[in-house]
């Protein structure tokens, strides 16, 4: 009877210290995780919380502390390219703001001091002051339809469109400018209607974006392009031109707020940065998406995917 009771004794102080090593270990790890979590935060860093143990709980719990820590590193990483985006935002907005307002000031000091201007000249001068003061509006009103659109406070309610119509339509507003420049026009629309889940506002303002986009950088090419098709799945439309292109390390940054090409600084290629941010966004607002290829004077093509309707 004494020798099965010490059995049982010595069974469980085996048990109990097995629990007290476990305990300890397990304390061990959890302060360890606590530590390396105070330094994580602390020095910022994209570190992760590794630790040996076989206790199944306490590696659900580390797992889900590292998931947690990769998806913090990925705000963070989206928080600072806002920024810089907003930097680079902001930098270009007073470089394209204080440039015409320089103009129109000049303008202003020449009405104003000299008092033997011709009237032909007065009105120049005037003429001037309007263009800028026009262009100056204009990016204001760009950088505000940008901040309503990304804020969500627009009004584009999805519907059934017919893409074929809009396309056409947008397409000839362009004609005589086109034309003007001596720039051929290249138009694939098929004849029967293909419908698109879709707002006509949005699309007339993607479209106008993309189409100007192709006059201004793409006219060295004599030729700029539109084609619409479609599979059982999407309608695509494709505003392409033969210019100068973009190289493929601007092609993944064309989207950014107020991010511009080099060119665009020059007078000639004027831009402000914004009109495609805006085009990407309303796309997405429609549910579709927007690609971007180039080749340098073989083919410059934004394609547009929407939903396709087939009732």
């Amino acid at each position: 009877m004494v020798l099965f009771l010490s059995i049982i004794i010595f069974l469980l102080i085996i048990i109990v210290y097995y629990q007290y090593r476990e305990k300890k270990a397990r304390n061990a790890t959890l302060h360890y995780a606590y530590r390396k979590l105070q330094a994580i935060i602390a020095e910022h860093t994209g570190e992760k919380v590794l630790a040996v143990t076989t206790n199944q709980e306490l590696q659900l719990l580390l797992n889900a502390i590292n998931g947690l820590l990769d998806h913090n590193q990925k705000i963070i990483a989206t928080h600072r390219k806002m920024e810089n985006s907003t930097k680079m935002m902001l930098a270009n907005i007073s470089h394209d703001i204080k440039t015409p307002l320089t103009v129109v000031l000049g303008y202003i000091e020449m009405l104003q001091l000299d008092t033997a201007i011709s009237e032909e000249e007065r009105q120049q001068l005037l003429l001037g002051v309007h263009s800028k003061t026009l262009e100056v509006l204009q990016l204001i009103h760009q950088f505000f339809d940008l901040a309503k659109i990304e804020a969500g406070d627009t009004d584009y309610p999805i519907t059934k469109i017919n893409v074929n119509e809009i396309c056409r339509k947008n397409i000839l507003s362009f004609y005589n400018i086109v034309t003007s420049k001596g720039i051929d026009i290249d138009i694939d629309i098929p004849e029967t209607a293909v419908f698109a889940l879709g707002n006509e506002e949005a699309l007339d303002r993607i479209m106008n974006n993309l189409l100007s986009n192709a006059v201004a950088y793409g006219a060295e090419g004599n030729v700029i392009g539109l084609a619409v098709r479609h599979d059982d799945v999407n309608i695509y439309v494709d505003v392409w031109d033969r210019g100068k292109g973009i190289d493929e390390y601007h092609i993944n940054r064309v989207f950014e707020r107020m991010y511009t090409l080099e060119d665009s600084r020059n007078k000639s290629f004027q831009g402000s940065g914004l009109g495609l941010t805006i085009t990407k966004r309303l796309v997405e607002i429609l549910g579709g998406s927007i690609h971007l290829s180039s080749a340098p004077y073989e083919k410059t093509i934004f394609t547009v995917s929407l939903k396709r309707l087939t009732y």
